[in-house]
């Protein structure tokens, strides 16, 4: 685990130049939490663009406000975004929104962390070669 950042809410890491974050606890999350996200997120990233793997297995809810919010103002300094969830009904419902709210940059979620990894390095064995 390289040079990790956290408060009480989600904590943040590298390995093997992939980006990682998982909430601490159960999480609902609000307006207030997110922008701290987003600025912990951005501070980690040091201003270069990321492969990151979101696990969100402890996130319990989130309002209409934090997605329209997430969506505008936290997706700088990103190639791509793995999201590890729960359960296959979440991954479908979320990746069904996905196909309405598509984001600029790949965009998946996965239920097991291993293919997310595989995924995000895919894409990133692509982006080096191009």
């Amino acid at each position: 685990m390289e040079n990790p950042i956290e408060n009480n809410l989600i904590k943040f890491w590298f390995e093997n130049d992939i980006l990682i974050s998982k909430f601490q606890k159960e999480t609902v999350l609000s307006l207030d939490n997110l922008k701290q996200v987003i600025e912990m997120r951005e501070k980690i990233s040091g201003g270069e663009k990321q492969y990151w793997l979101y696990d969100i297995t402890n996130l319990k809810n989130l309002t209409k406000e934090v997605r329209d919010y997430a969506e505008r103002y936290g997706q700088d300094y990103l190639y791509c975004i793995a999201v590890l969830v729960n359960s296959h009904i979440t991954k479908f419902i979320f990746n069904s929104y996905l196909k309405l709210n598509k984001p600029d940059f790949p965009f998946l979620f996965f239920t097991k962390k291993e293919k997310a990894v595989e995924w995000l390095m895919e894409i990133k064995a692509k982006n080096e070669l191009s």
